[in-house]
Formats: C-alpha cells, sequence, structure tokens
C-alpha cells in the first residue's frame, strides 16, 4: 500500500491547523522537501493568541513574526520558499469552499475547525497529484478529517516512541559481587571502570543484589566511579524508599545542574525537590517554585474573581501544603518554623505560576517546575536555556497525567527531556514509582 501511495503522488502537502503551531512556532520548517499551507483562518486564531505570557501566545507571536519575514518579497497566496535553506514551498490558503465536499454542510456552519478542512479540501482538489494531509494536534479533527477522506496525523516532531520503555533512571542488578558491598559500605566511592554496568554513559542509579545483601547506588559519569547511596534525610524529609533515597542523591549533588522526576501523585516529587531546595538555600540567591497554569474547565484564569494572587492562589496551592508540610516536621523547633516563614517573606523562596517568572534572571537559582508534563518540548528548552551560572533546574511530573487537550504521554515536555538528555554529565532522572502518600491514596492508584 506505501508502495502504492508513492507512486500516485509525486509530493506531499501538509496543512496545519492552529494547534500544531500553538505547540511549535517552527513546525512550518520540519517538513523536509515537502510543501506546507496554512488555512487564511489560523492565521485568524493566532490574532487572537499574540498577547499574553503564557506558551501558546510566544509560540503565536513566534510564528507571525517568521512569516512576516518571509513575506517581505512574496504574496502569502502564492507558494514560495520560507527561506533560502527551504526544500518545500509555503502559503496562506485562502480559498475554502471546495466543490465537492463541505465540510460545514456535513458538520456544523461557522466552526472554525470545518473551514479549515474546507481549506484542506479545496487543496486537494486544486493538486490532484500530491497527497494533501491535515496535520493536527486535535484528534478530533483528525478523525472529521478522516470521515471526509483527507489524510490526517498527529505532528510528530517532538514525540518519544515506546514511552512504555522511557528511561528510568534505576537498573536492579542481581547476584551482584557480595564483596563490592562491602567496598562501596567501607569506601562510599569506589572506581569501577572496569565494572561491566549497563548505563555506563549516564548518571545512573543502581540497586545491587546478591543472595543476602541489598545496597543502593549512584554511578558518576564524570569520574566512572560508583557511590553508596545512603539514604540520609534533608531538611525534615526521610526517604522511604530506594528510588526517593536516588532522587535526594541526584537533588545535592552541586554537580548534576538538572534533573527530572518522574511518578504517580503521591510518590513524593515535589517535597524532594522542595525540601532539597531548602536544605541547600545557602548555596542559592533564591528558591523558584513554579507551575504552568493549566485552566480548570478550560477557563481563562480571568474568568475567576479577585486580584491576581486570588487568581493563581489555587493552583498553587500543592505547592504551599508541601511547604506547610515541611514546616510542620519542625513543629518542636520554632526558630527553624520562623526561618521558613521569614525566606517566603523576604521572596527567599518564591512560589508563582510559570508564566509569572518569565524574564527573569536565572543566575544561582534552585528552580523548580512541577507539573512539567504540562510544558510542550519546546517550552522545556526555552526554560533551560535560560539557565546562568551556577543555577539548578529541576522539572517534576506524571507523563500519564496530561491535562492540556494537545498533549499526551509521547509529546509532553517531560518525556521529551528525558529521552533526550539521558546521557548528558549534567543530568540525571529518577522515575518515583511507590506511592507514599497513604495506603488509601495507594489503593486509588493501583486499583481505580
Amino acid at each position: 500500500m506505501a508502495k502504492k501511495d508513492s507512486l500516485q503522488f509525486s509530493k506531499k502537502i501538509f496543512v496545519l491547523d492552529t494547534s500544531v503551531i500553538l505547540y511549535d512556532h517552527d513546525a512550518v520548517s520540519n517538513f523536509q522537501e515537502h510543501d506546507v499551507a496554512v488555512p487564511a483562518l489560523v492565521l485568524e486564531e493566532l490574532d487572537n493568541f499574540k498577547s499574553g505570557n503564557d506558551t501558546r501566545n510566544f509560540e503565536a507571536r513566534n510564528f507571525i513574526r517568521i512569516i512576516d519575514k518571509a513575506s517581505t518579497n512574496n504574496l502569502l497566496n502564492k507558494w514560495f520558499k520560507l527561506n533560502k535553506q527551504s526544500l518545500g514551498r509555503f502559503k496562506i490558503q485562502i480559498e475554502e469552499l471546495p466543490s465537492q465536499q463541505n465540510a460545514e454542510t456535513l458538520f456544523s456552519y461557522g466552526k472554525f475547525d470545518n473551514r479549515i478542512l474546507n481549506a484542506a479540501l479545496v487543496l486537494k482538489e486544486e493538486n490532484p497529484t500530491h497527497k494533501v494531509i491535515l496535520v493536527s494536534k486535535d484528534i478530533c479533527l483528525r478523525l472529521k478529517a478522516k470521515a471526509l477522506g483527507l489524510y490526517a496525523e498527529d505532528y510528530e516532531t517532538g514525540k518519544v516512541k515506546n514511552v512504555e520503555e522511557l528511561y528510568s533512571g534505576k537498573t536492579v542488578l542481581n547476584n551482584f559481587d557480595p564483596l563490592i558491598f562491602e567496598q562501596l559500605k567501607k569506601m562510599q566511592v569506589l572506581d569501577v571502570a572496569e565494572l561491566d554496568l549497563p548505563y555506563k554513559d549516564s548518571n545512573h542509579f543502581y540497586v545491587l543484589k546478591s543472595k543476602r545483601k541489598e545496597i543502593a547506588a549512584f554511578y558518576n559519569v564524570n569520574d566512572r566511579t560508583l557511590k553508596h547511596v545512603n539514604g540520609h534525610g534533608i531538611f525534615g524529609v526521610k526517604p522511604r524508599n530506594a528510588e526517593q533515597s536516588f532522587a535526594i542523591e541526584a537533588l545535592l549533588n552541586p554537580a548534576i545542574k538538572l534533573v527530572t522526576i518522574q511518578g504517580n501523585a503521591g510518590t513524593g516529587k515535589t517535597l524532594l525537590a522542595l525540601a532539597s531546595a531548602l536544605e541547600q538555600r545557602r548555596d542559592y540567591r533564591q528558591i523558584y517554585i513554579t507551575r504552568p497554569i493549566v485552566p480548570l474547565s478550560n477557563k481563562d484564569i480571568g474568568f475567576l474573581p479577585g486580584d491576581v494572587k486570588s487568581k493563581v492562589d489555587p493552583y498553587m496551592a500543592p505547592i504551599w501544603d508541601n511547604l506547610k508540610f515541611i514546616r510542620e516536621q519542625f513543629a518542636n523547633d520554632e526558630k527553624t518554623q520562623l526561618k521558613i516563614d521569614e525566606l517566603v517573606k523576604t521572596e527567599k523562596i518564591e512560589i508563582a505560576p510559570l508564566a509569572f517568572i518569565r524574564g527573569r534572571t536565572l543566575n544561582k537559582i534552585f528552580f523548580i517546575i512541577d507539573e512539567a508534563q504540562n510544558l510542550t518540548p519546546h517550552e522545556i528548552k526555552t526554560i533551560i536555556s535560560r539557565a546562568g551560572e551556577d543555577t539548578k533546574i529541576v522539572f517534576t511530573g506524571d507523563i500519564y497525567q496530561i491535562d492540556t487537550p494537545y498533549l499526551d504521554s509521547e509529546s509532553n515536555g517531560l518525556s521529551y527531556l528525558i529521552e533526550n538528555a539521558k546521557n548528558h554529565a549534567l543530568y540525571a532522572h529518577v522515575t518515583l514509582q511507590k506511592g507514599e502518600r497513604s495506603e488509601l491514596a495507594n489503593l486509588a492508584t493501583e486499583l481505580l
């Protein structure tokens, strides 16, 4: 079938909808030698997104700038090359009244999605030798396109394949030499250049097992040594399993500048990140804890009553809850409790939505981004690229708990980062699997 398609269609025309551009403003450059068309209605939608500090606002503005620059000597409704490096052509598709099928007649009039479908149908009629493919992050739009006889697919750039096999950061090795156990406990750090270990190109965690013993260890890719992970607590928080001990090791290691912690709700991701930041508070100018705002019921926070603080507090509540939990561990230590309060009051600790921190200087900052699975790969890249000297960035999240409509476990920024950073010497990752919130919470995770 694939061979028949290649003979029937000499080239492809990819039609991008708004969701693709809001996901990646540079999407028009990622289709190799094939042509790319954007329906005129998409420009209208992007115009509604161009103002604001959210990710989609930045993507909309950047795309508009790209097209504006490329159109200096070109008419947008005619095919042209975006730049000298482009192998394919680009145009804005104006016509959206196909002579055969009409998506508005079949589905409903006035809906933007159906007009975008009509623009793709016109391109199909005008280019019978081309394979016209609608590219969208919207599953329903893709289904409607296929119902009309249009090819349709998701935007694949940035997607991680086989997410079930995503790098976990940990390996269990059975039947390990018991002599290594004693050496690790005595020396703490062991040169293992000749030892046969998987993942020797990454900062990696191991659970080493013999018949009677078990030990947790961290492999440092920079000096190729194996270190005993002893599971000590930090700032009133004690690890309850090996994975939490691994997370603490990565979070406290000054040589590791980028950490990701992935896991289900209740595994302790945010709590461990926050406790480690407090433990190292003297080493950093400021602690930022943030998360992207994903409005409930798809309504913008502007619909909520009150001032800015009142609008965003509900979204930041889980972070404040974690800080409150840490504070409660020092119920008999008033001095430490007052110190935590002072850190908040003087903004040494700042808890704010991600959009509110844009443009801030990230020098000597311990920067925690919670719910990172709701970020796009491009936003993850943007955050990391702004890190200054002596800054540490920690991303936490659950790749299976996506709250945004056009992301999934394969296309979200957290999965993308874990897959692409795993062999970097500045990076470490830990997947937390066991819920430690309560037995009742574990029941929900396991059975429901």
